[in-house]
């Protein structure tokens, strides 16, 4: 699950692994790969903050930041979730040929200085290279990526000995990360640009801990509700902590807005999610809104349908639609005093690109031309053609909200492909 956010504005599209046996970086345009013996290697002992020079809100701030506040924006901010599963032009030979010793930091940071050495950072665009597994091993829970299954824990958390391996999260062991939203922060800083951090909720990272990995059913945690409360609360109360430590670590190194990923809250029926996931997300909230007022909290759950009025009660600034929720039943639902993203279907992609337009325009105008962030109710599919996403950004960049009826988006009629 490397999660790469791709922003609008965005005209070359890469992608690095990151603590995976995975390892690449491709390029549909003009990127060349990088030769992981190249890495620049940091071993800073010092965490270093990045200092905002805004004490207060400001009209310099990203357009993403404003529309999650719900200020006045003249269009949508719009940015696309690109997984490992879903990369294009994905190469494979180097991401056989990379062994898992050789994971991540130098590489990751390598390639942001070689992006910001080309001038690749351009307004409006932002690139973050992390995932929301990124963080186990910094406390506790090493792990690995097999091809076919994906990330495997060989030691997953299941009894009270088991828990006693965790410890608090080492944030020095994720500098890497660190240095990487640092070195963004300050390219973005020349504009509009906008660098969003990443993390998982409490419940979808202790999904994979004491599943072992990925699961389709998720039978051992759910029945850990009901056979080893106790247990499963004490590793809750441990993830969160770490959660919340490092989504301060991501903000104070650079990050402008952070998304936390519930994926797997929707596996669980509404009452269990209450009980289970809405209090550690709840707290992640509480503690991070104390120590980093002004940044906000996007929070997305794959098949969120009938969780969106729970959802919003966590204090979040924003709510992730998912494809499967119609965008003005989710406004409706959840009212005009808190921002929303989403949701064009990610299969639109692999559509006629004046069909993608006319989709973009019907989700703009149901949401409105307020506390809007335009994206995919997902992350983009295996093949999705990148002609496609470019147009999915250049109709993005298209409207303009000083031209609008009734406080609903007016797009551009004549981009057409």
């Amino acid at each position: 699950m490397l999660h790469v956010p791709l922003m609008d504005g965005l005209v070359d599209y890469c992608t690095v692994g990151v603590g995976w046996k995975s390892s690449s970086l491709f390029t549909p345009l003009n990127f060349l790969p990088i030769n992981n013996s190249n890495g620049v290697a940091f071993s800073h002992k010092q965490r270093h903050k990045f200092i905002s020079p805004r004490a207060a809100y400001s009209s310099s701030d990203p357009l993403l930041v404003k529309a999650a506040r719900g200020e006045p924006v003249n269009r949508p901010p719009a940015w696309m979730i690109v997984k490992q599963e879903g990369i294009w032009l994905f190469i494979e030979s180097l991401r056989r040929n990379i062994h898992p010793s050789e994971r991540d930091q130098r590489q990751l940071i390598s390639l942001c200085k070689f992006l910001c050495s080309l001038g690749k950072l351009s307004d409006p665009m932002e690139l973050l290279f992390s995932d929301i597994l990124t963080p186990l091993p910094a406390f506790g829970v090493p792990f690995d990526i097999e091809e076919v299954r994906g990330p495997v824990i060989q030691s997953p958390i299941r009894s009270e000995e088991d828990l006693k391996k965790l410890h608090p999260i080492d944030l020095e062991k994720l500098h890497f990360v660190g240095e990487s939203l640092r070195i963004l922060r300050k390219q973005v800083s020349r504009g509009p640009s906008c660098s969003v951090g990443l993390c998982g909720s409490s419940w979808t990272i202790a999904t994979y801990i004491v599943e072992g990995g990925t699961t389709r059913t998720y039978t051992t945690i759910k029945s850990m509700c009901h056979t080893s409360p106790d247990l499963l609360r004490s590793l809750l109360s441990h993830l969160t902590k770490a959660i919340t430590e490092y989504i301060v670590f991501q903000v104070e190194s650079g990050a402008h807005c952070i998304q936390i990923f519930d994926s797997w809250g929707g596996q669980l029926p509404p009452n269990m999610w209450d009980q289970w996931s809405k209090p550690y997300i709840n707290e992640i909230v509480r503690v991070v809104k104390q120590k980093c007022p002004q940044t906000p909290l996007v929070l997305y759950i794959n098949g969120n349908g009938g969780l969106l009025e729970r959802m919003k009660g966590t204090g979040v600034d924003v709510i992730g639609l998912d494809w499967t929720v119609d965008m003005a039943d989710g406004r409706k639902r959840l009212g005009n005093d808190i921002s929303i993203q989403g949701n064009v279907d990610p299969a639109y992609l692999f559509s006629p690109l004046p069909a993608i337009t006319n989709e973009i325009e019907r989700v703009v105008k149901c949401a409105g031309t307020k506390g809007h962030i335009l994206n995919l109710g997902h992350g983009v599919l295996v093949g999705t053609p990148e002609e496609a996403v470019a147009h999915f950004f250049d109709v993005a960049r298209s409207f303009n909200f000083d031209s609008q009826v009734d406080g609903q988006a007016v797009g551009a009629p004549n981009l057409v492909a």
